[in-house]
């Protein structure tokens, strides 16, 4: 089996592109720039749907990069663009969800002291000590997916709670996460890494105090993480 954390496996490549796509936009739309929360609003309208059911939506993501070689890679066959297209669609809409009327980014990467994960950024939304079941259940919903268009309709549910709540997710790492899920085996794959993220969140730093809102703040990159109207529609 091929290590999907190489630098030149397709998973990587994915993960580096809709990093890339997001930063741009998020920049964008944190800034206010017309483009940005145009461009936005047009990706929400596919959150939860398969990329091949809007056709206008293909000029806001580009893909091209996938189809280049890196140094030391190999090209991407036939299915394996097909599936890195359709993760990046989800992962781009998902996060433009997300995104919506919040004025402190909503993708941020994942680190060992400020876990990003999915099943981290579930475990956020419940109290400290306790395990909110209707919000759990949702995450192992999300892991019993059949196929790629049920589990894009299970995240949007997630996402629409993270978003209600403010809660940062890593959207790079969720993109890979949904190209190895379309993968024979894939889905077990996926489902470790979010019960490792949930368990590896901690409501508090070792140092046994919580992060002060400056450094909440600044781990957001923003000084605010109020909500703004500007798209509230």
């Amino acid at each position: 089996m091929t290590t999907v954390t190489a630098p030149g496996a397709p998973r990587t490549r994915l993960a580096r592109l809709a990093a890339d796509h997001i930063a741009a936009l998020q920049q964008g739309y944190v800034a206010d720039r017309p483009h940005a929360v145009a461009a936005l609003a047009r990706l929400r309208r596919g959150a939860g749907r398969e990329a091949r059911q809007l056709p206008d939506l293909w000029a806001l993501i580009d893909t091209g990069p996938l189809h280049e070689t890196p140094d030391g890679a190999r090209p991407l066959s036939e299915s394996e663009l097909v599936r890195a297209e359709d993760a990046l669609h989800v992962a781009l809409t998902l996060y433009a969800l997300h995104q919506q009327s919040r004025s402190a980014g909503m993708h941020q990467a994942d680190r060992p002291d400020r876990r990003r994960g999915l099943g981290a950024a579930v475990r956020r939304m419940m109290k400290p000590g306790e395990i909110d079941d209707p919000v759990h259940k949702r995450l192992v919903r999300a892991g019993t997916a059949p196929d790629l268009a049920t589990l894009a309709q299970r995240l949007r549910g997630i996402v629409v709670l993270l978003r209600r709540e403010g809660i940062e997710l890593d959207y790079a790492l969720l993109a890979g996460q949904l190209y190895t899920w379309q993968w024979p085996g894939g889905a077990d794959v996926v489902r470790r890494e979010w019960g490792r993220s949930f368990h590896a969140w901690r409501d508090k730093p070792k140092n046994g105090s919580r992060p002060s809102a400056a450094d909440a703040a600044t781990d957001s990159g923003t000084s605010s993480s109020t909500d703004t109207d500007k798209d509230a529609s």
